[in-house]
């Protein structure tokens, strides 16, 4: 397998966490393929602009550029974190392989080896997600949530007497980055619902990609992995909710059966909206690819009936 710059090129952001997690997919296709792989960083908005993510429009802010260099032939395929690439289809693109999902789940990074029932009231508590401040404010309505920004190193950084006394971050992150010893709690998705496809990262590519290359890419895709996070973002999708809007799923394989649980919160923490179906996995590989917009739609439509347009706002697609 050749491209015409005679390696494989996958475009990536250049924080230290992107360099992280594509630097391990790179690993893989080199095995996989056998020809060199380079990395092309790109810059995105996301990564130099110093506001909110909601004010941004939400964490698709970090696709577009990415996106871009790979329709322009800057790179033969990109990596994306998938809980920031936007729900609907981008024309020439599709994504190609979804490897092994990591840890799911957002853990806590306290002061003083501290859990979140174990923070005084008052406590400050810094995220950027509104999902994560609406948890935080259902579970602890007494901490002060504050809005922060910055890479994984630069939020933890700020944990400290005078400043924040936690953060809440990706536990998937934070392992790809060699930081769990800054974890004091790790929230179980049972009760702590993440943002769809967290821990999952996607391989982007142009429809136009060769056989060949599908071939390549199919040895790096994680069946399982791939159906729980598309049927988590299914639900964004049929929700018409942007990648920050309040909004968790958890999606499993177990045997034959796809489980997905969403949940809307209100931004207050005032209350959520939950539902979970699940459906058999059965069929060929035409109908078992339906199957996660299936379920996410069946869980969305319910959330709809509940009121969930009302209780939180969901905002435009994304």
């Amino acid at each position: 397998m050749t491209t015409p710059s005679g390696s494989i090129r996958i475009g990536t952001r250049g924080s230290a966490l992107a360099l992280a997690q594509t630097g391990a997919i790179a690993d893989s296709i080199a095995k996989a393929s056998g020809v060199d792989v380079d990395l092309v960083t790109v810059a995105t908005e996301g990564d130099h602009s110093t506001a909110s993510l909601a004010s941004l429009g939400g964490t698709g802010v970090f696709a577009s550029a990415l996106r871009e260099a790979l329709l322009g032939g800057d790179c033969d395929l990109v990596v994306h974190s998938l809980k920031d690439l936007p729900t609907t289809p981008y024309p020439g693109l599709r994504i190609g392989a979804i490897p092994k999902r990591a840890d799911a789940r957002d853990a806590l990074c306290a002061r003083d080896g501290l859990t979140l029932g174990g923070l005084e009231p008052g406590a400050r508590v810094g995220t950027g997600s509104p999902r994560r401040a609406a948890q935080l404010r259902g579970w602890r309505p007494d901490v002060e949530v504050v809005d922060i920004r910055g890479n994984v190193d630069t939020r933890l950084g700020r944990v400290s007497p005078g400043d924040l006394d936690a953060v809440v971050l990706a536990a998937a992150g934070l392992s790809r980055l060699g930081r769990l010893d800054a974890v004091t709690e790790f929230f179980e998705l049972s009760r702590w619902a993440t943002a769809p496809g967290q821990g999952a990262l996607a391989i982007e590519v142009r429809d136009s990609y060769s056989s060949e290359f599908a071939a390549m890419l199919k040895t790096i895709d994680h069946t399982s992995s791939r159906m729980s996070a598309l049927a988590e973002r299914a639900v964004l999708a049929r929700l018409e909710a942007g990648c920050a809007a309040p909004v968790g799923a958890s999606a499993v394989v177990d045997g034959e059966m796809l489980f997905l649980t969403a949940t809307v919160y209100a931004v207050d923490g005032s209350g959520s909206l939950t539902s979970s179906h699940a459906l058999v996995i059965e069929g060929g590989a035409a109908e078992r690819a339906l199957l996660p917009v299936e379920l996410g739609g069946r869980v969305a439509d319910e959330l709809l009936r509940l009121g969930a347009a009302d209780l939180a706002p969901l905002g435009a697609g994304s």
